[in-house]
């Protein structure tokens, strides 16, 4: 009598399952990629695999609506990640890079031949969050001159404490 039902509903699940695992390798990509201080975070702590999997369950009522509305899997995707990086954008790590090839090429070029580029830009950050913080650093405010000017002013007091 069930037999007729139990198809469907494990297809259901199986394509469930198959999506979150999508959402999951592309957010770990989007992670590598964009918030690299966030991951080397999470490696120190072991907890790569849990933060993916907390946070990709936090589209699981979208996802399941989408999928029962038989919508195309690549907008699935889109929609899921973009919920899942919004509090991940915009990314500092990629804006401190970004900062210091501009304004600071020479460093950049040594940190890069070091090879300590990574672990500078993560350095940036923590001596740049009062000035992310007191000035807010969001995808409205990112292209902000009075935002540029104080982090680049930061990053300049940093370098030459370094030296």
């Amino acid at each position: 009598m069930f037999k007729g039902l139990q198809a469907p509903l494990l297809e259901g699940l199986k394509t469930q399952s198959i999506m979150q695992e999508i959402l999951t390798e592309k957010l770990h990509r989007y992670i590598i990629n964009n918030n690299l201080d966030l991951l080397i975070e999470l490696q120190q702590e072991g907890k790569v695999s849990s933060y993916l999997k907390e946070k990709v369950a936090t589209v699981e009522a979208l996802l399941n609506q989408l999928l029962s509305d038989d919508t195309p899997s690549y907008i699935i995707e889109e929609q899921c990640l973009d919920f899942l990086t919004k509090d991940l954008r915009p990314s500092r790590f990629n804006y401190i890079l970004m900062v210091l090839e501009e304004d600071f090429e020479t460093n950049y070029l040594q940190f890069r031949e070091a090879g300590i580029l990574t672990y500078e830009t993560i350095n940036l950050i923590a001596a740049c969050g009062p000035v992310f913080g007191a000035l807010g650093f969001t995808i409205d405010n990112e292209d902000d001159r009075q935002l540029r000017y104080a982090i680049t002013g930061t990053v300049k007091e940093y370098l030459d404490k370094q030296q």
